[in-house]
Formats: C-alpha cells, sequence, structure tokens
C-alpha cells in the first residue's frame, strides 16, 4: 500500500485566523505552492487514488489544485492524531494508494510511526509531499517474513 502526506500549503496567520483556524486561507506563495505540487502529483500518481482531506479551509483549497474528487475528513483536522491518520487510510493493509491532505504536528508523527516505530517530531514542510510505501517482506531479506515500510519520495514545492 502507497500512502502519501501532504502538508497544506501556505496559510495566512493574521488576527481574524486566529479567531477561527478552521478558515485560515491560502497565503499567495500558498496558492503557488499548492498548484506546483498538484502538478507534480498529476505526473506520479496513479488513477484511483482515495484523497482524504481535513475540513479546514487551507488543507481543503491545497487538495482543490488537484481538481480531482476527494472526501472530506473531519477526524483528520488540526488537533488529529497519527493514529486517527491510520485509522482512515487503512494503513497498511488497504489495496489502494491513499492521499491524505492534513497539518503537522500529525503528518510528521505519522511517518515517524511508520518509519521508525515511534512517533516523534518529525516536521513536514508546508507544501511537501512525503510518500510511504509498505510492502511484504520476501523473507529473505528481513528474516521474519514482515512487511517493511520505506520512503518513495519526499517532495517540496520550493524545488520544484
Amino acid at each position: 500500500m502507497d500512502l502519501i502526506l501532504w502538508r497544506h500549503a501556505d496559510a495566512e496567520d493574521g488576527e481574524d485566523a486566529a479567531r477561527d483556524d478552521m478558515k485560515r486561507k491560502l497565503t499567495a506563495r500558498g496558492e503557488r505552492q499548492a498548484a506546483r505540487m498538484a502538478m507534480w502529483l498529476h505526473r506520479q500518481m496513479p488513477h484511483g487514488v482515495r484523497i482524504l482531506v481535513s475540513p479546514a479551509e487551507r488543507a481543503q483549497r491545497t487538495a482543490a489544485r488537484l481538481e480531482r474528487k476527494f472526501t472530506t475528513v473531519d477526524s483528520i483536522g488540526p488537533g488529529a492524531s497519527p493514529q486517527d491518520l491510520l485509522a482512515v487510510s487503512g494503513w497498511p493493509d488497504g489495496r489502494r494508494t491513499v492521499l491524505l491532505v492534513g497539518h503537522q504536528p500529525a503528518l510528521g508523527e505519522l511517518a515517524s510511526l511508520l518509519l521508525t516505530g515511534r512517533a516523534a517530531p518529525w516536521t513536514i514542510r508546508k507544501g511537501a509531499v512525503w510518500w510511504l510505501r509498505n510492502r511484504a517482506g520476501d523473507g529473505e531479506r528481513d528474516g521474519e517474513g514482515r512487511t517493511q515500510t520505506y520512503v518513495v519520495c519526499v517532495q517540496s514545492p520550493e524545488v520544484m
């Protein structure tokens, strides 16, 4: 199973946004970040990807740049835990690639958990993608036939 973690692009943090975190909009920079990353994802993602998005305005706007159908999932909004993200993604047993568009710190903690076995405060930059893959071990390489999780790629809009 592939799991793609996409942190929302750069968002405003003004006085109005502080009153309602869910309504924070993307900045002009964030719009450019989301557009660049969406273009890259279009070229890379397989067909049939399940796209699950936080209800926060900044995540919704980031995902909208993909111009694909997506599902809004309340449980992956700001304040979500890595376990919340795992629960909605179906990791590691799902058959389809899943793209989660969400927030820090949950995305970074989830990446850490899946790659090291423990949630740590890793940072995923605004607008960046971490693409992880899980596959069954072959017994010879891992000695036990366990599943293996590895990084397919990490992509940041600043280098595109």
